[in-house]
Order: structure tokens, then sequence, then C-alpha cells
């Protein structure tokens, strides 16, 4: 059987008919238990729960167990599929974006305990080349190239936090520089596909909702969907 590729997500995909056979798994690390949804090419792990179960807010995502399991059954290479807002009028809610880097100010999760680990953190850029191909063929426009800035959650930005990031990056999110960073002390190779789903606080005319933000998502979903579906053809 073909490595399966590591995903890391909401609960975006969880309804797919392509999941629905997949088997379920507990898997226990030292990190705590970790759930994740394996098929025969994919090792998913919906990083706020599973769909029935209690919620998962991004602040309290145990990043450690869930990388940690996806390594302990072979995954080298894992994506991630965020959630994020534009932090740029021009970005507008329904784009999907190939971030190159990352910044995140606030406390980032590690697994380094007693021994000295000072990685430097970057995306992979084998998981990117293979996101960037994997959305041409699925006809899908990708903006390639971005700066994610990580706030700890989970309450939104203010406007001026909006503002002051804006100089910087060019969206905002909760989850991604800990994925990246976990990933890259556990040598996987981690990328991110990101959907924006709503503008920054300020940027838009109305204020901003949570409904607004899960609307949009569930909307930019299929896009999401179909880049995954030709990532693994590519080998």
């Amino acid at each position: 059987m073909a490595e399966r590729i590591g995903l890391l997500a909401g609960t975006v995909f969880y309804r797919k008919d392509y999941f629905a056979q997949a088997e379920k798994r507990t898997i226990d690390t030292k990190f705590g238990k970790a759930e994740v949804l394996l098929t025969d090419r994919w090792a998913y792990v919906p990083r706020h729960g599973l769909e029935g179960s209690v919620y998962v807010p991004a602040h309290r995502v145990n990043h450690a167990a869930n990388i940690t399991a996806l390594k302990s059954i072979g995954v080298r290479e894992v994506v991630g599929i965020n959630s994020t807002g534009s932090l740029r009028p021009s970005l507008v809610p329904g784009s999907v974006v190939l971030p190159h880097d990352y910044i995140s100010l606030a406390c980032v999760p590690s697994i380094c305990e007693n021994e000295p680990m000072h990685i430097t953190p970057h995306l992979s850029e084998l998981v990117r080349v293979k996101l960037q191909a994997a959305a041409e063929k699925a006809g899908v426009p990708l903006v390639n190239g971005g700066v994610y800035w990580q706030n700890p959650g989970p309450r939104l930005e203010t406007r001026s936090e909006i503002l002051f990031q804006s100089h910087y990056a060019d969206m905002v999110g909760m989850t991604l520089a800990s994925e990246a960073t976990i990933s890259q002390e556990l040598t996987l190779e981690y990328g991110s596909l990101c959907s924006v789903d709503n503008h920054g606080h300020g940027l838009s005319h109305t204020p901003l909702t949570a409904e607004e933000i899960m609307a949009n998502a569930a909307a930019n979903a299929d896009k999401m969907w179909r880049i995954i579906q030709a990532y693994p053809e590519l080998g």
C-alpha cells in the first residue's frame, strides 16, 4: 500500500463520501490521544474533533498529539487546510491561497522537552509544489504565495490588530504556525492550503460574524476538496 498523506483540517471534509467508510482510529501518544480517519491514501485528523463530539476550539487543539499520531503511522507529508481571514481588501472571501511563510509572535507549542531543538521554521517546498500542481490539475484558481499571521484565539482580532498585521501578512488565522512548527520538529513535510473565508475586522462595511465565516468556509470547501483529491495522484 502506498504511503498515507497526513491531512489536518476542521470538519470541512467529514461528511464527504470519501471518508464515510474510513477507519476511525484512536491513537495514544505521550502528548495525549488523537482521533484519525484512515483511508488507503489519507490519514485525516479533524483538528476540532469528530462530528458529534465536543468541539475543540483553536486554542485548545492538541497539535503535539495530532501530529505525533500521524508520524507514528508512517506519514511523512502533511497538508493543512486552514480557514483564514483576509488582511487585504483585494484578497476576497472565496480565494484559495498557497502560503509561503508565516508569523506567530504568541506562544507556539513545541514537542521539545529536555533537549535543545532550534528549528529554522519554514513551509515545505515539496508539499507546496505538489499542492500547486494539484490545483492546476483540478482547475482551481490559486493565489501562489502569501504570509499567514497566527493569533492564539479563540477571539477574533480588533480593528487595530488587523491594521497592524496587514503591514506584514496577507491572512490571519489560529492554527497553521503551530502545525507547521511541530511538523518540522518531527521531521515531517508540512504545507498548507488556506481558505479565505472572511475579511478581517474593519475591512468590510458590515460587522463580522461567526455565521458569515462558517458559511463562506462551507462554500469554499468544494474547491479545497478538488485540490485534495488531485494531490495523491501526483505521487
